[in-house]
């Protein structure tokens, strides 16, 4: 395998019954086979990608004690600003070389439980634009998410809008993701590097471009595949909380984001993931079109929610 499936967004958005059928099947045995694909045609427009990472780079220039009033104690680095040495892998004790922002939905409706339940955002107002920039990346985001979601539904034998009501105001997180510079030097703990082999918790997970080169991805084969991704293409995965609802039908893959060589080791890495998260009182137990005698049930019954919390623990986000 040389690179990911390519599959274009708008065969499905705007196509006939065939052209959808047709993305539905290409996207599901794509997260099938290897659990990720490119997707071109989505909906994160190149302009507010470029502002987008603009206001990544601007926030993550500001000191380290204007960042940490961004800190928000109790959400276990679900909102606001999380400084290095705090994330590690599942199974890691070591810290991934990173810093992150985190913003969530915006809950309007005073109705629904989880408008008091969820954190509230918190806005840095050190950066121009950046609340309005981030709102506006989230709301394209979760609706390209939305769609996949259609799609996957459809290549399931459900409902198309099966996943509709589940993710209704959910928790999903769009990241800022830093991977600070490394100059010649600075001691680097052993073991260390920018992400660490990991599966995403999440239903799916949206990545635009990142700034530089180093996602990995582990192929069936136990070989790492560094994918080709064009400026406005997008790396779609799915997330263990998908792989769960499916019995392993679709695959929660390993991946990782390795150390540049030596000589770029001073130069930053910017990404912005986007994790599609359900509600939390949403059930995760495998659909029963996934389980036969050939598939028995792999995984016990368990809500977003509880399951969150565990991987949350795992991560070394919450204690």
């Amino acid at each position: 395998m040389e690179n990911l499936a390519v599959i274009d967004l708008r065969q499905f958005t705007h196509g006939n019954a065939q052209d959808r059928h047709h993305f539905a099947q290409a996207l599901g045995e794509a997260f099938s086979d290897i659990g990720f694909v490119i997707v071109e045609n989505h909906l994160v427009p190149a302009d507010l990608q470029q502002a987008l990472y603009e206001q990544v780079e601007a926030f993550f220039a500001l000191p380290p004690e204007v960042k940490a009033k961004y800190i928000v104690p109790g959400t276990h680095g679900q909102r606001g600003y999380t400084p290095p040495n705090q994330e590690h892998a599942k199974g890691r004790t070591v810290p991934d070389l990173k810093e992150f922002f985190h913003i969530g939905p915006e809950i309007t409706d005073p109705t629904d439980p989880l408008y008091e339940r969820l954190p509230k955002n918190v806005w840095p107002t050190e950066v121009p634009g950046f609340r309005e920039t981030l709102l506006s990346a989230y709301k394209k985001f979760l609706e390209t998410g939305r769609q996949l979601l259609r799609a996957i539904a459809l290549y399931l034998d459900l409902e198309e809008g099966y996943f509709e009501p589940r993710i209704h105001n959910g928790p999903s997180l769009l990241r800022l993701l830093h991977y600070y510079p490394l100059p010649e030097g600075m001691p680097i703990p052993e073991g260390a590097t920018r992400a660490a082999e990991h599966e995403d918790i999440n239903l799916i997970t949206l990545l635009i471009g990142a700034s530089a080169e180093g996602l990995e991805v582990l192929t069936r084969e136990g070989k790492w595949l560094a994918p080709t991704v064009a400026p406005n293409q997008m790396v779609i995965n799915v997330g263990d909380m998908l792989q769960r609802l499916t019995n392993n039908r679709l695959r929660s893959t390993t991946h990782r984001v390795v150390l540049p060589p030596p000589e770029k080791r001073h130069l930053p890495r910017f990404s912005v993931p986007f994790f599609l998260h359900p509600r939390p009182e949403v059930s995760l137990a495998c659909l029963p079109s996934c389980i036969d005698e050939a598939h028995p049930k792999a995984y016990p019954d368990a809500t977003a929610e509880e399951y969150l919390n565990e991987r949350l623990t795992e991560l070394g986000l919450k204690k």
